[in-house]
């Protein structure tokens, strides 16, 4: 037997630091906001035989008179590997501009027979509707599921019970903007979608302890004390919550490591946050969900014991 209320202040010590840290590099470091956030122009290239990207790079730089970056990306139809520069600007990048570039990029690497794919211009308006969306979809998720924990376990003050999970998943979602900021990683239509996986994961080892915590509510009746109560539950809970989480875990990076292979990068900016953020739900489902519902439940207990001595 664990004891994890016991531990609680271990617990709470160690989300409010990974809080504070991640504060504070949001503001220093900043967010790697992706071109669909920012607005721009993405321009793919084909070439033959082995090129230097980082003078390409600086070709392309030279030439548009701005910064840029650039990735590789496979070619699923030729099986070859192209090159995808993002050049962030408000207006995209002109007609004559891009020609000027091609040419530019055709005689600094004639060798490489540079070949122009695709230029596509990206409004940063785009971007900001899907995330407004997007950003309404957690929140509609988060009150679905306060209302939805508030029914189902009534029996052990539901409504409670749901504003400390949200909180949690709140907690777990501070996870994987660490690591967008810290692994610097550009956000995209990838974060919200790790986000959105990461609700629904989180919710469910939190929802079986809670179901523990009625069975034994109901067995038990009176006779534990809150915290030897919600102790004892988790402790039977724990075996399934690690288990599940390092099978998805194991899958996770496996896929992680092919992508890597591979370069599939807009996988691996997929798979990484989504394994933090997994490890995350179960450590704030297990260590801090049923900790913060036994301190609620013993402020009440303790507010109604007051209420009585003043009567």
């Amino acid at each position: 037997m664990i004891d994890f209320v016991g531990k609680r202040k271990i617990f709470f010590i160690i989300s409010i630091a990974l809080v504070a840290v991640t504060l504070v590099g949001s503001l220093f470091l900043g967010l790697n906001l992706d071109i669909q956030y920012k607005g721009g122009t993405m321009l793919t290239y084909s070439y033959t035989g082995d090129i230097d990207k980082n003078a390409f790079l600086s070709k392309v730089q030279e030439v548009v008179g701005g910064s840029a970056s650039i990735q590789e990306s496979n070619d699923l139809a030729t099986g070859g590997t192209n090159l995808v520069v993002s050049l962030t600007s408000t207006s995209g990048l002109t007609a004559d501009k891009q020609v000027e570039l091609s040419d530019a990029l055709s005689q600094t690497f004639s060798s490489n027979d540079i070949h122009t794919e695709s230029i596509s211009n990206v409004s940063a308006s785009v971007g900001r509707e899907f995330f407004l969306k997007s950003l309404v979809a957690v929140v509609f998720a988060a009150i679905v599921m306060v209302v939805y924990i508030g029914f189902r376990f009534k029996r052990i003050s539901g409504w409670s019970a749901g504003v400390m999970a949200v909180i949690a998943l709140a907690h777990d979602v501070v996870a994987v903007v660490a690591v967008f900021v810290f692994f610097r990683l550009s956000v995209d239509a990838n974060f919200m979608a790790v986000v959105l996986t990461i609700l629904g994961y989180s919710i469910n080892d939190t929802i079986v302890i809670y179901d523990r915590i009625r069975e034994n509510r109901r067995v038990y009746g009176q006779k534990l004390p809150v915290a030897e109560l919600v102790n004892k539950s988790i402790n039977q809970s724990l075996k399934r919550a690690i288990v599940t989480t390092v099978t998805t875990v194991m899958a996770l990076v496996v896929i992680a490591v092919v992508t890597l292979i591979f370069n599939v990068t807009s996988i691996v900016t997929f798979v990484f946050p989504l394994i933090v953020g997994l490890l995350s739900g179960t450590y704030s489902s297990v260590c801090l969900v049923p900790c913060m519902w036994v301190m609620w439940q013993e402020y009440r207990a303790k507010k109604a014991a007051q209420s009585t001595d003043k009567k």
